[in-house]
């Protein structure tokens, strides 16, 4: 009976912190896709990936309320000259959605995909998001609106984007 007690006990208080000393580390990495949803193929579509490593602190700054210092960083610092860009196609031209493009698009994404599975990342999420101020216009229309008046703000403006982030990550070994 003892034993058994001892058994539980050990595997109570034990085993997780053998869980915790076991957690894996990951290096993470990011692809964005922007997609253009501005018609008549006025986007710009790419697929961008980064190369460097940066260090987010060199541009953080810390705020109080005994100390409200302003953030110091120049744009032209935190700028990024160094990436991989892949050109994708834009969903729409002047005949409306083009499903070629997608389906073009499509094939790059999953050969980048492919590329950094291969070299050991695992794709653990994938966060979608659209950016754009149409409300039930006609496309043509506003942009014939836009190019005339030059209005860009208003609540029909057809301009957009289709942001796909791909979230990957590789364990590092110790």
């Amino acid at each position: 009976m003892h034993l058994k007690i001892r058994i539980s006990l050990f595997m109570l208080f034990c085993l997780p912190v053998f869980a915790l000393a076991q957690q894996p580390k990951y290096d993470i990495k990011v692809v964005s896709c922007i997609e253009s949803l501005v018609p008549s193929g006025l986007g710009r579509s790419r697929m961008i990936s980064l190369v460097v490593e940066v260090n987010y602190q060199d541009f953080t700054s810390q705020q109080t309320a005994a100390k409200n210092d302003k953030n110091k960083s120049k744009r032209s610092e935190i700028r990024i000259k160094e990436y991989e860009e892949t050109k994708l196609l834009n969903f729409y031209n002047e005949g409306g959605i083009r499903f070629q493009n997608i389906a073009s698009n499509d094939a790059l994404i999953t050969s980048k995909i492919n590329e950094m599975l291969s070299n050991g990342w695992e794709l653990f999420d994938v966060k979608t998001g659209v950016e754009s101020k149409m409300a039930n216009a006609s496309v043509k229309k506003e942009i014939f609106k836009a190019l005339i008046n030059d209005d860009s703000e208003s609540a029909n403006d057809p301009n957009g984007l289709f942001l796909t982030r791909y979230y990957f990550r590789k364990e590092i070994k110790e």
